[in-house]
């Protein structure tokens, strides 16, 4: 699971130090990574909460609680998925018009 607590934060002098557009030294990996890296997760929450509500529908849950909670989880998760591709088609779509 990514932790997002890890990510670096960028200041804004950091953005201005860095014009040549190239990474700001010490991270680790690029933005497509990490992102690629989040939807595994997300997908790995969902078949997660697949599972749980399988369980649940059989009746071969051990803990009822921890089914819930994967239920949720998967919920979400998917959820700010939605919310992130909203917002980077938005962007997308701002850009596109600002170079015509």
């Amino acid at each position: 699971m990514t932790n997002i607590h890890s990510l670096k934060s960028l200041s804004t002098a950091d953005l201005l130090a860095n014009k040549s557009g190239n990474a700001v030294e010490g991270s680790s990996t690029d933005f497509a990574q990490e992102l690629k890296n989040a939807l595994g997760n997300v997908n790995q929450m969902q078949v997660d909460g697949e599972k749980a509500m399988s369980d649940i529908a059989t009746g071969s849950v051990k803990d009822l609680h921890q089914a819930a909670i994967a239920i949720d989880k998967a919920e979400i998760s998917m959820k700010l998925m939605l919310e992130v591709r909203n917002k980077a088609l938005n962007a997308y779509k701002e850009i596109t018009r600002t170079q015509m």
